[in-house]
């Protein structure tokens, strides 16, 4: 049986734990998601003269590029270091301190809003969707990014995949959150959408293979904060189970060079303001 979740809990741990990551996401994520943004812009309809919201900005990849395009951006974050990352990174987008399931904006304040893999990080999935739509314009887009099921997502599948084989078992004192792939489910993230008032709906799948050079352990624990809180919770002999797992997992993936070429696949939910 599922544990049951406590959504403050949960908002509360994730804002706490991004404090203490935004720099290792920086540096281990950051080459990875920001493949994305492209398509995720895209969906969104940004261009020049658009009003957008970036939400679970992050480190702002996702802002700037929206800046680049010609549109009036602010990106939003529930992190302090984050924003100040962000900030530090690019120095001319408007980037403040928020949380995504109250944004402090007006109705119809923007004209896209996007979010990349911002979606696994609320409590209340339902509710930061009904809040994207509040904030956009008649005729305007939101479109999001999750992760794809492990199987094909192998980063961060492969962390998933080690973990179980390895028999961590998360703590009591780490607060349960919504299931981390449940958008994968194309059906289910359609209905989010649909569900928060949005129409022309489109869900579709966005894969490639993302060259990766480094510790696979490490970019777990530095980049991530549900993992890393699981794992770094286990005894010693658990967390070394983990990293065993790993390195035989991304054995297949091992490139000429000594890095790895491992497969990603992101879906990709669009839809409009009527």
């Amino acid at each position: 049986m599922s544990a049951q979740i406590d959504p403050d809990a949960f908002n509360a741990f994730e804002a706490a734990g991004w404090e203490e990551r935004a720099t290792g996401y920086h540096r281990a994520f950051g080459p990875l998601t920001s493949r994305v943004i492209g398509p995720l812009l895209d969906a969104a309809e940004v261009g020049p003269g658009r009003r957008m919201l970036d939400v679970c900005t992050g480190p702002g990849y996702v802002a700037a590029a929206g800046a680049a395009r010609g549109a009036t951006v602010v990106g939003l974050d529930v992190a302090h270091e984050m924003v100040a990352l962000a900030r530090s990174l690019h120095h001319d987008v408007t980037f403040v301190q928020g949380d995504g399931e109250r944004l402090r904006f007006a109705d119809h304040s923007f004209d896209a809003v996007v979010g990349n893999f911002a979606i696994l990080h609320f409590g209340r999935p339902e509710r930061a969707a009904a809040e994207f739509a509040r904030v956009l314009a008649p005729g305007g887009t939101v479109a999001l990014t999750t992760w794809d099921v492990p199987g094909v997502a192998r980063l961060p599948g492969i962390f998933f995949d080690a973990v179980q084989e390895a028999g961590a078992t998360p703590p009591p004192d780490i607060p349960a959150g919504p299931p981390f792939f449940r958008f994968a489910d194309e059906a289910e993230f359609g209905r989010l959408m649909k569900d928060a008032g949005l129409t022309e709906v489109a869900v579709t799948t966005v894969g490639f293979n993302h060259h990766f050079t480094g510790d696979l352990y490490d970019c777990l624990l530095e980049g991530t904060v549900r993992s890393r809180a699981l794992v770094a919770s286990q005894p010693e002999a658990t967390q070394a189970r983990v990293r065993a797992v790993l390195d035989r997992l991304s054995r297949e993936y091992i490139a000429a060079d000594g890095g790895l070429d491992i497969p990603v696949s992101v879906k990709l939910a669009s839809a409009r303001r009527a």
